[in-house]
């Protein structure tokens, strides 16, 4: 099953809206970041690991950091998919890229139905 950012915003948003506060959700993506960089410090031998899966552990914690951080954003009423869209297209201008995010899914949709 595929989730999309619309589909996790409203989710998150039902799950949070009795008494989620941005504030604390924000503190625990603080927590998430660090838990992010510890595995990343044990990917690259900086810290000790044991015979621990470093890449589930690196994919549970990214999945909080996205969690968390469109938790805040469904309870501020930002719409994700359109800030992503609209923030990337300012980047690809800034940094010269030959194609934005929404160029390029528009080319892969269109590939997958010449398929």
């Amino acid at each position: 099953m595929k989730v999309t950012i619309e589909e996790l915003e409203a989710y998150l948003l039902d799950h949070y809206s009795n008494g989620g506060i941005d504030q604390s959700l924000f503190m625990k993506l603080v927590e998430e970041i660090g838990e992010v960089a510890e595995v990343l410090n044990k990917k690259a031998g900086r810290k000790t690991s044991g015979n621990e899966d470093l890449r589930a552990q690196l994919g549970n914690e990214l999945a909080d950091v996205i969690h968390y951080t469109v938790a805040i954003a469904a309870l501020n009423g930002l719409d994700m998919n359109e800030v992503i869209i609209e923030k990337d297209k300012t980047a690809s201008v800034k940094y010269n890229h030959k194609t934005n995010l929404e160029q390029f899914i528009a080319e892969m949709r269109n590939k997958e139905l010449d398929s």
